[in-house]
């Protein structure tokens, strides 16, 4: 009876100790990457990596951020608020002072918080990370030694590993393993040489991006930390192409993310549960054994990660400002909705032309070379990325490539005035005043914060 006892005593506070180990979080962000570019995705880069992480976990065929440019983005993801609340909603920007990013909220918690690789967040009272990084990308032999420590001491850590890559000039990897004239080109593109060379360097760089995370995959099996990590890995926004970065549609605000948690994820499965990139930073902090403070706009997705929810949102939101950035339209604001089928896209001056570093690129011009030689796709292609309606709706179950406007159309009419008074409150609960909002932009960026000089003036903006 005594021995029969202690055997209870023993697996039941064994299994309590257990229940209360604290998993370890890893999140692997790409950087200008198209979701629908990645193998799992049905994409033509070879990602072996990722399609093995998707087998072995879960599949979100519906996650996206809430603004499609690299820092915006990353401010949203760390602070779990949208990009105009936090005031990082134009490029090269900086977090309002005050407010509290990952690291607050995880800290006090136990967790050992660290970013390593690209940052892009300003300042850093905002992102007090325990930075490293090796030429803008993570810096393995610094999370070697992160991972052998918190192994040692049995000290959970959340690490972000941030990739530079894809980013363009798209000049790693080896592209000799994509066939120029074999590739399949979205059907938003112009095909032209320029186009299809550019288009196999981007693809071998998100190979080399998949192979980076095969790196941090070995480093978690090196330290015997697989099984207790929660590895989440994303593609971030959309590649520098045109119809994606700098733009609101799909291409550009859609995001694949898998996510492996051995024991706690169904393995190879699915969601189309909408989350956003603002719910990750609650949703760690559930994984922590917090509670998310009721100031953050996401909210955790932890029941669909463990499959006990196969809905998170009805809507999700976007916004992009071209104020500030290089070869930018001054200003092109963009604010956009969308549900479960439709996507409401609202474009604030569209007299204007809509410029971006894309529009100068050598692929560009080459499509407006062969638009003006007669080509009349060419020249339909380069007119809708130029120039935009006030107002674009879409069915996304029909038209997934945004190409045919109904906006105004009758049978839609329901459906456009729902979407518009969602993005209108949206925008209220941001303190988002649209055109206002965006002509303030460059006060929201790095370059443009005033400085003392040495005589404790103001120096003009730059």
């Amino acid at each position: 009876m005594r021995l029969f006892y202690l055997l209870f005593l023993f697996i039941h506070f064994s299994g309590a100790c257990h229940a209360e180990e604290k998993p370890n979080l890893l999140f692997i962000i790409a950087d200008d990457c198209t979701f629908r570019d990645i193998g799992c995705y049905g994409g033509q880069a070879k990602t072996p990596n990722i399609d093995r992480l998707a087998s072995e976990g879960l599949k979100f065929e519906r996650c996206f951020q809430a603004a499609p440019m690299c820092s915006p983005t990353r401010h949203n993801l760390y602070t779990g608020l949208y990009p105009v609340k936090s005031g990082a909603y134009p490029n090269h920007t900086f977090a309002k002072e005050g407010t509290k990013s990952v690291v607050h909220y995880l800290k006090p918690l136990g967790y050992r918080v660290a970013l390593s690789g690209k940052t892009h967040i300003k300042p850093k009272e905002v992102f007090p990370f325990e930075y490293s990084s090796k030429g803008n990308n993570p810096d393995f032999e610094a999370i070697d030694r992160i991972l052998g420590e918190c192994s040692s001491k049995k000290q959970p850590f959340c690490l972000f590993a941030c990739s530079n890559e894809p980013h363009s000039p798209w000049n790693k990897g080896d592209a000799s393993q994509y066939d120029a004239t074999k590739v399949k080109l979205p059907p938003y593109f112009v095909d032209t040489p320029e186009m299809r060379d550019a288009f196999v360097r981007y693809l071998a760089e998100v190979s080399y991006y998949d192979w980076q995370v095969g790196e941090l995959l070995k480093l978690l099996d090196k330290h015997g930390l697989q099984d207790n990590t929660l590895v989440m890995v994303v593609s971030e926004q959309g590649n520098a192409f045109p119809f994606a970065k700098w733009t609101c549609y799909e291409n550009g605000v859609q995001s694949a993310m898998v996510v492996r948690w051995p024991g706690n994820v169904k393995m190879g499965s699915t969601t189309t549960a909408m989350v956003e990139y603002v719910d990750v930073v609650p949703t760690f902090i559930e994984l922590a054994g917090g509670k998310p403070a009721p100031i953050l706009d996401g909210r955790s997705f932890l029941q669909v990660i463990r499959g006990q929810a196969d809905r998170h949102k009805d809507y999700v939101y976007a916004e992009m400002t071209t104020r500030g950035i290089i070869n930018g339209s001054d200003t092109f604001g963009i604010r956009s909705v969308r549900g479960e089928r439709y996507k409401y896209i609202l474009n604030f001056t569209p007299e204007i032309e809509f410029r971006n570093a894309c529009t100068k690129s050598r692929e560009f011009k080459s499509w407006i070379a062969k638009a003006e030689a007669g080509d009349d796709d060419a020249a339909d292609k380069v007119s809708r990325y130029v120039n935009r309606d006030g107002i674009e709706l879409y069915d996304l179950e029909k038209d997934p490539y945004e190409w045919h406007n109904l906006a105004g159309k009758k049978q839609v009419k329901e459906v456009e005035s729902t979407l518009r008074k969602k993005l209108d409150e949206w925008m209220r609960s941001q303190g988002d005043r649209g055109q206002e909002t965006e002509l303030a932009a460059r006060d929201r960026q790095g370059s443009g914060r005033q400085k003392k000089d040495k005589k404790g003036g103001r120096k003009k903006k730059g």
